[in-house]
């Protein structure tokens, strides 16, 4: 039931249900992305004795758990999401053994490991693919999509997400395979239940391991439309159409997710979330409700579409603070039915001090960061914290298309010069390129940030040598210290793991704020989204214990620009 505010302010209110205690939902989770992370053998990638290394850092930052990007065996055409082999390790990772190693060290720090799972395609290396592409009548084609061309052409109008087409013509067969991705990353075919046994017995092989749950890449795409017809979505900027209507959240998708947790996940003390594009509130409730016994959480991304137009990502357009309020407020409605996740970035997304507010001033990015934390990880749901934002790193300035390394940005820089709009496609890049998260990880001011001995793999950040966790160790009031206290809390007050959700304000284009409530406890979540400084009177709560704040601001009529206050209420 909605009821007023003081002095009759409209408050949203987000009824309590009882929930179910799980470690998912009482740990902050670090997003890793090894190849980034630390380098321990000289070669400019991160590797995973450099996680091993770091686990002592990672204990004091306080998370419960790490979700790694993928280390599976691949030729690496988008980074480790196109597998060769899922029961092996990248060489440049290092070892099976070093995996065994991880699982065991970390588990004795009490941090649970929670890795890739990317079963919507693998890599046109995979010894599957190899053999399917072999005969049409090999024991394997079917493990793939195959079709044959309409009048001369793709068997649809489909576009892929990195390519023109979504299918790739192979000469072989004179058939062309369906890849939604890369044209080395050929969609499985989930219809065919001898590929679904394969995939759950490779998934159980790793859970026997120890490992404490996936992350599961684009799960909601697994299923496709029947009889793959074309499509009428928006066209690219090669004349294709995109058209997620025929290719994502099918109904056939929810058997899928079914069966699979029955077969690999049911009575084990794991977590599974999933990766889910196209969905809303609708869609999303039905993937985390108890009762359907599909999904423990989702990664919606509505709000990393907040300044995507109609023709995708690469068409920036402007938002508002209601906007991203209206957002965080219906997906904590819709997760009242389950759990939800919070996050303010990951590897496919750009840095959030560089996207969600203005810098000017290094005092403005501590302040500002130490606000964005607040304002995402006290709402109700898991927080995933992606690495470097813990010490407020920010986009990477980018000078030519040689140091890229992102296939997704690479291929629509290369269409929009075919286009002529290559000026366009670069301003986008810079803004929202997957390589501006996956820069380096820095941890000192010394040669490429500490991070490797040798040239990385990805240039580094060219601010490191202010930006890093030495420095940030050696400031108290740094964005590194603020965190470690904000985790520590968010992980172990139960106000802010299970409390109910509160907005106030609701139209207020500087103001965040929000209450948090169980039981006879409750605080106040009060933020400033503006650059302005903004009258709030804060005197009906003197007296109140602080919990949090990001500046020296005694005024108790108005809060400066970025500025963030947690107030315990009772």
């Amino acid at each position: 039931m909605c009821t007023s505010g003081r002095s009759g302010r409209k408050r949203v209110c987000c009824q309590t249900i009882k929930m179910e205690r799980k470690w998912w939902k009482e740990c902050v989770i670090y997003q890793l992305y090894p190849r980034s992370f630390y380098d321990t053998n000289g070669d400019g990638i991160g590797d995973l004795r450099g996680v091993i290394e770091k686990l002592d850092y990672l204990k004091e930052l306080g998370i419960g758990a790490i979700w790694l990007n993928p280390v599976y065996e691949s030729p690496n055409d988008d980074m480790g999401y196109d597998i060769s082999n899922y029961q092996d390790i990248m060489p440049e990772f290092g070892t099976i053994e070093d995996m065994d190693e991880l699982l065991e060290k970390a588990h004795q720090k009490g941090i649970r490991i929670i890795m890739d799972l990317v079963v919507n395609h693998t890599s046109d290396e995979h010894v599957w693919f190899i053999e399917s592409r072999k005969s049409k009548d090999n024991p394997y084609r079917d493990f793939y999509i195959w079709r044959d061309g309409k009048d001369g052409k793709e068997p649809n109008n489909w576009a892929s997400f990195f390519t023109p087409s979504a299918w790739k013509y192979d000469e072989t067969t004179d058939q062309y395979y369906l890849h939604l991705f890369s044209e080395k990353q050929p969609d499985l075919n989930w219809k065919n239940p001898v590929v679904r046994e394969k995939l759950y017995e490779m998934i159980n092989w790793w859970l026997d391991k120890g490992i404490d749950g996936f992350r599961m890449d684009v799960i909601n795409l697994i299923a496709k439309k029947e009889g793959l017809p074309d499509g009428e979505g928006e066209q690219t900027i090669s004349g294709y159409n995109f058209c997620p209507e025929h290719f994502a959240n099918q109904e056939k998708l929810h058997d899928y997710l079914k069966e699979l947790r029955e077969k690999c996940f049911y009575g084990r003390e794991c977590m599974c979330v999933g990766e889910t594009p196209f969905v809303n509130p609708e869609i999303g409730k039905k993937f985390i409700s108890p009762k359907e016994k599909e999904l423990d959480m989702i990664f919606q991304i509505e709000l990393m579409d907040i300044d995507s137009g109609k023709n995708g990502k690469w068409e920036i357009v402007p938002y508002t603070l209601t906007d991203i309020k209206s957002d965080l407020r219906k997906w904590q409605k819709a997760t009242e039915v389950g759990w939800g996740s919070l996050f303010w970035s990951n590897h496919d997304q750009p840095r959030p001090l560089s996207r969600f507010v203005t810098i000017t001033s290094e005092e403005m990015r501590v302040r500002a960061a130490k606000m964005l934390g607040v304002a995402m990880h006290l709402l109700k749901g898991t927080s995933f914290v992606y690495q470097g934002e813990e010490i407020g790193m920010m986009n990477a300035s980018f000078t030519s298309l040689e140091q890229l390394r992102d296939i997704e940005s690479i291929k629509y820089y290369e269409e929009a010069i075919k286009a002529g709009k290559a000026e366009e496609a670069w301003n986008a890049i810079l803004k929202k390129g997957r390589d501006n998260a996956r820069t380096p990880m820095q941890w000192n001011d010394s040669d490429y940030a500490g991070f490797s001995t040798a040239v990385p793999w990805l240039m580094v950040n060219e601010n490191y040598k202010k930006i890093n966790v030495a420095e940030a160790e050696k400031d108290k009031n740094s964005i590194l210290h603020f965190y470690r206290k904000l985790i520590q809390f968010k992980a172990s007050d139960e106000v802010a793991i299970y409390g109910k959700f509160e907005e106030l304000f609701e139209e207020d284009e500087q103001l965040y704020v929000y209450k948090r409530s169980l039981k006879d406890n409750s605080f106040l979540v009060i933020c400033n989204f503006s650059e302005e400084e903004k009258t709030f009177d804060m005197n009906e709560y003197q007296g109140l214990e602080l919990l949090f704040h990001n500046c020296e601001n005694t005024s108790n009529q108005k809060l400066l620009s970025y500025e963030t206050r947690v107030i315990k209420l009772k």
